[in-house]
Parts: C-alpha cells; sequence; structure tokens
C-alpha cells in the first residue's frame, strides 16, 4: 500500500438518486442495481470525450465513518467542462492524498474483501472521496485486479 497525490478527476456517468449505507448489506444492493444499469444500458459507451476506458466507481459524500450514509457514483473521466448527457451526472474526485489498495481475485468477492480490511484498519482515512478503478486488468471476473484508492490524511 502506498501514498500518492492524485490530481482532480472529473467523470461522467450515473449516480445513486439517494444515499446508501453498509447497514445489513444495502450498499451492495443498491451499488449492485447502479453496476448493473450502467452495464446493461451501455453507458460506458455514451460518454463523451472519454480521456480512458477505465470504469471509475466512486464513493462521496460521506455522513461520518464507513458505517453512515454515503453517495455512490459509477462513470468514466472525462475532460474539464465535457457537456452532460441527458440522464448522466458529472462528479470531481477532488485533488487530495489518496492510499491505494490493489485487489486481486475472484470479483466482486475480492473488493468486498479488500473494503472489510479496509474498514478493520487503522488508516487516517478522512472519509472525503474514495474510489475504485476498473481496468483492462479487471475484465476477467475469474482473476481481476482493481485498484482502489482512499482518502487519507
Amino acid at each position: 500500500m502506498e501514498h500518492l497525490q492524485q490530481e482532480a478527476i472529473t467523470l461522467l456517468g450515473l449516480s445513486l438518486k439517494t444515499k446508501t449505507t453498509n447497514e445489513n448489506g444495502q450498499s451492495g444492493t443498491d451499488c449492485g442495481n447502479l453496476w448493473q444499469q450502467f452495464e446493461n444500458e451501455t453507458y460506458a459507451t455514451k460518454i463523451p470525450n472519454k480521456l480512458s476506458d477505465e470504469i471509475i466507481a466512486v464513493y462521496h459524500e460521506y455522513e461520518g465513518d464507513h458505517t453512515q450514509p454515503f453517495s455512490y457514483f459509477i462513470g468514466c473521466k472525462v475532460a474539464p467542462g465535457t457537456a452532460i448527457p441527458e440522464g448522466m451526472d458529472r462528479l470531481t474526485i477532488p485533488r487530495g492524498k489518496y492510499r491505494q489498495i490493489i485487489s486481486k481475485g475472484t470479483m466482486p468477492y475480492c473488493v468486498m474483501d479488500s473494503w472489510k480490511e479496509i474498514w478493520d484498519s487503522n488508516h487516517a482515512r478522512t472519509y472525503q472521496t474514495d474510489f475504485e478503478v476498473y481496468d483492462e486488468r479487471s475484465k476477467d471476473w475469474s482473476d481481476a485486479t482493481v485498484t482502489i484508492f482512499v482518502s487519507v490524511q
């Protein structure tokens, strides 16, 4: 795990319409449903001016720690100022200090296990904005690699 300074990233994609929570597995259902919508309606192909083919999932607007409600977003990197297509949302991941964690294994369990380790860790988290990067390495769900960025002090 390493710390790095991340520049701001502008994204276009889909947001959960209401906040979710990790209580009773609710976020797994809510975030999973948003992923299904994003994939089934091929949003990644509809996003204009993409800077890469990466898909980024963002946890933000935390109301406290990981036990409290938060917002969730899925999208792709775009140039700042890109027009927002109808039915999509924009989100900017702020510039900041992040801890990078590499999650490897069978999807989605490897990512779930990484988050459990993050929640149980003593990282100096800021609970500002955390995100996962899905790229070519995460296409094979039986042997996926996902990079997780956790905002830290």
